[in-house]
């Protein structure tokens, strides 16, 4: 099994993570984003959406969208599982991890960030200002959520890590990028802190990957 990835992409954080509380081992292929790599015509044959995480099984299928991945890898390899065993928990973990994939995400992403500033010329000020609102206002959203509800418990459903909580961690991450405090939202920061206590969330963050420049590096 190969697995594209790239140190700072929030969508390989959560593949990362979805493989290291299953123990699944697989081959990781470096796509550097920075040096433009993944519009090269090597990483195009595998996806052509040029966009990561990617993940090709034993059999040369390719998977793509990190989501699907994990939906892949809980249903390939069950133990542990990411969604609960009930219908009502399971439509609830997907709609907060829905929450970031599909709403918070997306306007997140470095070819947002390129459009921004080549098509609408945009200064950083005003790019900074668009990112911290879409950042905030996930976080709001979850924080809504989570909050009080009688099935948040240590994480975001129930006692044991799930695909919310994957998802949940990455979008703080990127809050955390951009200096913006977690304060108004304590039961996101409560799940997030609890979440990167545990080594298959550690190992999985993005400033401790191999392909992490010695820059940025977790000291």
């Amino acid at each position: 099994m190969q697995f594209f990835s790239f140190w700072r992409s929030l969508a390989s954080f959560r593949v990362r993570i979805a493989l290291n509380l299953k123990d699944v081992p697989a081959e990781v292929v470096f796509v550097d984003i920075d040096a433009d790599a993944h519009r090269a015509d090597a990483y195009r044959k595998v996806n052509p959406q040029m966009a990561l995480p990617a993940l090709v099984t034993d059999d040369g299928t390719v998977l793509f969208q990190s989501l699907a991945i994990i939906d892949y890898l809980d249903e390939t390899y069950p133990n542990p599982p990411l969604l609960p065993a009930d219908a009502i928990g399971r439509a609830r973990v997907r709609g907060l991890a829905l929450i970031v994939a599909c709403e918070g995400h997306p306007l997140l992403t470095p070819r947002v960030r390129r459009y921004l500033t080549r098509e609408l010329d945009l200064r950083d000020t005003q790019q900074s200002a668009w990112f911290r609102h879409w950042t905030v206002e996930t976080l709001a959203a979850l924080e809504g959520h989570l909050a009080g509800h009688k099935d948040t418990g240590t994480f975001c459903h129930g006692d044991a890590p799930t695909l919310a909580d994957i998802c949940l961690v990455g979008h703080v991450t990127a809050a955390i990028n951009q200096k913006i405090s977690l304060s108004p939202w304590p039961t996101v920061n409560r799940i997030h802190e609890t979440a990167m206590a545990l080594p298959a969330f550690a190992k999985a963050h993005p400033l401790v990957q191999p392909d992490t420049p010695d820059a940025m590096r977790a000291k």
